[in-house]
């Protein structure tokens, strides 16, 4: 008669299994591995990484550039003629892509804390190639498309440099603890030491990483400069239909100082207010002139601009999502909004007391008004009333045919050019105005207004920065920003990141101190260089453990694998010498 005994009970590890199942599909315990990684599977953990760390630039850039998605959504349609926020899909997409990938990079790092041999499941090995490969195609299109914007990147480091610092301190100090067991509990090999020397030279970096940052919100807060004037940008283009009396009047409700808008000429010499090449977008010419709906705006006779409607458009695309914001009365006024003249927006400006900012487009050269759209514009400005010198205007072209006009140059120029040019601004996009080039400008009397500036962070340092004015399309927005969103000293901002240094280097001392020291006891014990069989005798006289346990459940199932004769054979390798009954553990 064959006499059935119990195997060793062992403790479960319920998350051990969860972590290895989800990460590689190995939910049993003779599933799951101690062993070293294969260099396949490490191939494997590196491409993660690299999806990982990609994925976070990638998700960084697109939170930044929530300042511009106005622009992209524009970029985009002047090359695909039809005008959808592409924003959506592409932030959707970027949000699932980083939670799955976050998601698996968390499992790696627990099988590692673990012990665990790394296995990627063949599902996650596709979907992993699959993400980097799409991250690095929206890469490559983000170029080709929206090159410029990547300066948003250096930009936004002014702001979110000090805060990205302490989080990368944090995260690579934590890391000290997988480090520490890789280097120290393992038999001394070159890969040790070369992980060693990244490790140190990584955190030596961000240590003294402060010392190369540029932030014009570490100041002092009395050498604050008063809050940078806003410009409505076409009005609040937010809120109502863009370059129409009703973005202009939400505008100033919100406390705009300015207007800006895009100036086109008509073929009768009447200058009114477009931002496109053409009338598709913004008005319904498709409707009532379908064979010139891809003709130049400027093509076009007033008493045909102004029978078109330049408000329904808004209501049917809701270019922003605002739509469901507004009452009916709002909704019905911007359905009957037409095209607007220079002229009526000079005149709101003047009843207002604001100042304007005009953009005109020269028209193109067969045009009847080619030559003469300067003082077509001048004219304009004349008839509406309001004063010259509130009203700047680019380019800054035939600037000697009329005197008194404050006119504006929108590219970079040095101080010399500006003063041979004779002007006395500067309108200029936020990535080409440095925190020393607009000290520079306003050191020489050079009034410096930045565009577009639709979001606290940026507005806050430039508001550091000293900018006298900013051009937004979100006027709603900067209005609820009546002071910098971080504001600190040079001394506080220096005692947080040396104490920080400090407290990392501590933390990372300690924990490299902890790992030796308790490699050294397990040494000291004897168990440096035991092999299954030497542990499976050890578990007679020493208290059980997980790492004991798993080794000789490893055993157990190598032994049925080679072919134990009997089951009682099998239970005399399994069971302590100390067992009392069948229930014993």
């Amino acid at each position: 008669m064959v006499k059935h005994q119990p195997l060793q009970v062992y403790e479960k590890q319920v998350f051990v299994s969860f972590v290895t199942g989800i990460y590689g599909c190995r939910w049993k315990r003779y599933q799951r591995s101690q062993e070293e990684s294969s260099t396949w599977e490490c191939t494997w953990f590196i491409i993660l990484c690299s999806s990982f760390f990609l994925l976070v630039f990638w998700t960084y850039f697109w939170l930044v550039a929530q300042n511009d998605f106005n622009e992209f959504n524009w970029s985009v349609y002047n090359r695909s003629g039809e005008w959808k926020d592409e924003t959506i899909p592409i932030l959707a997409s970027t949000t699932m892509g980083f939670s799955y990938i976050a998601f698996l990079m968390i499992l790696a790092v627990f099988h590692i804390s673990f012990g665990q041999q790394l296995n990627l499941y063949w599902v996650h090995k596709i979907g992993v190639l699959a993400t980097l490969l799409t991250i690095i195609s929206g890469v490559v299109s983000v170029d080709d498309i929206w090159a410029d914007e990547w300066d948003i990147l250096l930009v936004s480091l002014q702001s979110t440099a000090p805060f990205l610092h302490i989080g990368a301190l944090a995260t690579v100090t934590a890391i000290s603890w997988l480090v520490a067991g890789y280097v120290v509990r393992r038999e001394r090999s070159n890969s040790q030491v070369l992980v060693l020397l990244i490790y140190i030279i990584i955190l030596l970096a961000l240590y003294l990483a402060p010392l190369t940052f540029t932030c014009p919100c570490i100041m002092d807060r009395h050498g604050l400069g008063p809050r940078p004037d806003i410009i409505g940008r076409r009005g609040a283009p937010m809120l109502a239909p863009e370059n129409t009396m009703v973005s202009f009047n939400r505008a100033l409700q919100h406390g705009a100082s300015s207007l800006e808008a895009d100036v086109t000429i008509s073929v009768d010499a009447v200058p009114f207010l477009m931002r496109d090449r053409t009338l598709r977008r913004t008005t319904d010419v498709s409707k009532v002139f379908p064979a010139r709906q891809y003709d130049d705006a400027s093509s076009f006779n007033w008493t045909e601009i102004r029978s078109l409607n330049a408000g329904q458009w808004f209501l049917e695309s809701d270019p922003y999502w605002t739509v469901e914001t507004l009452t009916g009365r709002d909704r019905s006024r911007i359905g009957n909004q037409t095209v607007c003249s220079l002229v009526e927006m000079l005149r709101l400006a003047a009843r207002t007391n604001a100042s304007a900012l005009l953009n005109v487009r020269k028209p193109p050269p067969e045009h009847p008004r080619h030559r003469s759209w300067f003082m077509d514009t001048f004219w304009a400005v004349q008839k509406a009333g309001i004063s010259q010198k509130r009203v700047t205007w680019t380019p800054d072209t035939d600037r000697g045919r009329v005197r008194g006009l404050q006119q504006s140059a929108n590219e970079k120029l040095s101080v010399e050019e500006i003063r041979l040019r004779g002007i006395t601004s500067l309108t200029l996009h936020y990535s080409k105005a440095s925190h020393k080039d607009i000290q520079e400008y306003l050191a020489n009397n050079v009034s410096v207004t930045v565009y577009p500036v639709n979001e606290p962070w940026l507005y806050s340092i430039l508001w550091c920065s000293g900018v006298p004015s900013v051009s937004s399309d979100a006027p709603q927005v900067l209005r609820k920003v009546p002071y910098p969103i971080w504001l600190m000293s040079q001394n506080a901002y220096n005692f947080i990141w040396i104490t920080s240094d400090l407290v990392s280097l501590a933390i990372v001392t300690g924990i490299f101190c902890f790992q030796n020291y308790h490699m050294i006891r397990w040494r000291m014990s004897g168990m440096q260089n035991c092999n299954p069989e030497q542990i499976m005798l050890s578990a007679v006289t020493c208290q059980s453990s997980r790492d004991v346990n798993i080794m000789k459940e490893k055993l157990i199932f190598s032994e049925l694998n080679n072919g134990l004769s009997s089951t009682e054979e099998f239970s005399m390798i399994c069971l302590p010498k100390n067992t009392h009954g069948p229930h014993s553990v």
